[in-house]
């Protein structure tokens, strides 16, 4: 009931004393008290109505920088507020609703308008910093601004309802390059260059043809020759890597089902496949990334298509496809090893929940077709670890509260090791 009422300390004991004087003039017969009451009554009123008919505002317009919030990263939030206001107005306080996946101090003062009488719209700029603290797309907002009269005697929070939609992508964690281990990863991996892709040796241009991605054209090419050329790796030259996610609820906790950054688990999970993507791509892999069933996850209601080696851009625009991924019903990781039948590559990392031995057991093939075969468990059951090891894989487990680039590194390095021998 409070905010409920429009009135200020001083407007409030502006009220009582004008009831005071009508009390003691009507008493005491003292006409003067009288004539002082009404006089506060008109001021106290003038006050209020200053509040609703002197100012209004058009429209509040958020950015933000960067564009895609992250998990444990700063970005900064601008704010525009345009205000038209026939009276001066005192400063006052502002205040920006947070939603839960977004953590920061978003409030501040509010400045003081002088008169505007042309109607003109001025625009106020309000800034802060907010970071990510849950994956998934968050309403920012509404803004609220609370001012008083010229005089203090009355207040008024004015409610703007507009809404900014903010992405908040999971956490990428920077983790050791593959390239320190001169080939041994990738067998055709060049190792004179993190970014395959981009001004490499291994490089054609041809001309364009209908279909092709406009992300590949060759500037270079194409200014010198004046017709539009796209870049073209050699087969034999671009490595490949296949990272897969299980989704499965039952390998995670159903709270996974319900909504991006319910389960610690599973954001540490998908942590670690973003985290993944980004290093190999860097790296100069191709990069597939799969469901344990085997589809895309493009393809399938989901995250990414197919990323060429060094496009830093399309694992930018993975991210945002992962910042609303949650996990599914299905169980399809003891198929996983009919994907890889007949077939050799580069790294496999498959990224997983709870791991019983069955699985690590089912799965075990898989190893026998890659050059570093990769299990990151998130809750590995019994002797799950041991069993994928004695298979070819090279294990960690993923956890919240662990250093996901200290296990990348143990783990690479033991798989580096085995490769070597």
């Amino acid at each position: 009931m409070r905010r409920l009422w429009p009135f200020t300390v001083r407007g409030t004991g502006a009220l009582i004393l004008a009831a005071a004087c009508f009390v003691v003039a009507n008493e005491a017969g003292i006409a003067e008290l009288m004539y002082f009451g009404i006089l506060l009554i008109a001021v106290v009123v003038a006050s209020v109505a200053s509040l609703y008919l002197g100012r209004r505002t058009d429209v509040v317009t958020r950015a933000l920088s960067p564009d895609v919030a992250s998990v444990g990263r700063e970005s900064h939030v601008s704010v525009q507020v345009g205000v038209r206001a026939a009276l001066p107005t005192p400063p006052g306080t502002w205040h920006d609703t947070l939603p839960k996946g977004l953590r920061g101090k978003a409030d501040g003062l509010f400045p003081a308008l002088s008169s505007g009488l042309r109607g003109d719209v001025r625009v106020v700029d309000l800034a802060y910093t907010v970071t990510g603290a849950r994956r998934g797309v968050h309403p920012l907002g509404p803004l609220s601004v609370r001012t008083s009269d010229p005089f203090g005697l009355a207040r008024r929070t004015i409610v703007f309802g507009e809404r900014t939609p903010v992405t908040v992508a999971p956490a990428v964690v920077d983790l050791s390059p593959l390239v320190d281990y001169a080939g041994a990863a990738g067998g055709t991996l060049h190792t004179t260059t993190n970014q395959l892709g981009q001004g490499a040796d291994n490089l054609v241009a041809r001309p364009y043809a209908p279909g092709d991605s406009m992300r590949r054209i060759h500037w270079r090419a194409t200014a010198h020759r004046d017709a539009l050329m796209v870049r073209q790796e050699e087969q034999e030259s671009t490595p490949e890597a296949t990272v897969v996610l299980d989704r499965a609820a039952l390998r995670w906790s159903t709270d996974a089902l319900q909504a991006p950054g319910a389960d610690p688990g599973f954001e540490a999970g998908v942590s670690a496949c973003v985290s993944v993507v980004a290093r190999l791509v860097h790296d100069g892999y191709a990069v597939e990334v799969l469901d344990s069933d085997g589809n895309p996850l493009y393809g399938s209601g989901g995250l990414a298509e197919r990323i060429d080696g060094g496009d830093m851009t399309e694992v930018e625009a993975m991210l945002v496809q992962f910042a609303t991924v949650t996990a599914r019903r299905d169980d399809s990781l003891p198929h996983l090893r009919r994907l890889f039948a007949g077939v050799s590559t580069g790294p496999v990392v498959v990224i997983v929940g709870r791991l019983d031995p069955a699985d690590a057991d089912a799965i075990g093939p898989v190893a026998h077709h890659s050059t570093l075969p990769l299990i990151l468990a998130a809750a590995p059951v019994g002797d799950a670890l041991e069993r994928a090891a004695d298979h070819g894989w090279n294990v960690a487990t993923i956890d919240p509260d662990r250093d996901l680039g200290l296990t990348w590194v143990n783990a690479v390095g033991r798989g580096v090791q085995h490769v070597l021998r």
